[in-house]
């Protein structure tokens, strides 16, 4: 007979499970190490390149993916896509780790579905805070560096359609996100409920067509609708 937690609930949090993807066994190692020292945190894979990465997440369907975008191979950016892009189940989350902010790469890697990104040189209680954030579905965006990679890689078009359907909240909202504010955040510079942040995030991401936040911050930029100096 199972004996009931001091909570009332008689089973313990699930662990975040995650995946590891770096050429580099060191690197692997050293987030290894990191990750697993806090009881929340279960790494249960790794991988050495791209095209390995995409075939043990499909094996092990972690909830996030630690992705370096400058493998041998298949990328980061190409293994990205088709993890996100999954036609059966929920993709996880993806987090790239990369050595240079400013790299091309990362800035493909978050058009390909990534939920943000992390600097190697980050610390432990970064990097770890980072991974929570991102599996509860959360994105991990740094303004500046998005704004600088926007204007430097970012693609010229016309603006789509969606620009227009946005009302004047989901407008405010969208900006605000592209400024890395979080719904609470947004909630207290607009003076509004957390309830109708949520409510307009939602609408922004149903008439963007993105799947989470970093999406429909990199709409906005390629857009026109925010910019990026």
């Amino acid at each position: 007979m199972t004996t009931p937690s001091p909570t009332g609930s008689s089973a313990a949090p699930r662990s975040l499970r995650m995946v590891l993807a770096d050429d580099e066994r060191m690197v692997r190692t050293a987030l290894r190490v990191i990750l697993e020292a806090e009881p929340d945190l279960t790494v249960v894979g790794e991988a050495a390149d791209g095209a390995e990465a995409v075939t043990v997440v499909r094996e092990l369907q972690p909830d996030v993916v630690l992705m370096d975008v400058r493998m041998p191979g298949i990328d980061g950016i190409r293994a990205t896509e088709r993890i996100v892009g999954a036609p059966v189940g929920t993709p996880p989350r993806v987090l790239v780790v990369t050595t240079f902010e400013n790299d091309a790469f990362v800035y493909e890697a978050l058009r390909a579905g990534a939920s943000g990104f992390l600097l190697k040189r980050t610390d432990a209680d970064t990097l770890v805070q980072a991974v929570r954030l991102v599996a509860r579905g959360d994105t991990l965006l740094f303004p500046a560096a998005v704004r600088a990679l926007a204007g430097a890689h970012g693609r010229a078009a016309p603006a789509p359609p969606w620009v227009a359907r946005l009302t004047g909240r989901e407008g405010d909202v969208l900006r605000l996100m592209a400024r890395g504010l979080t719904n609470a955040e947004i909630a207290a510079r607009m003076e509004v409920g957390a309830a109708t942040v949520k409510t307009h995030v939602a609408g922004v991401l149903a008439k963007t067509g993105a799947r989470d936040r970093t999406q429909a911050v990199i709409a906005a930029y390629e857009a026109g609708f925010v910019r990026s100096s």
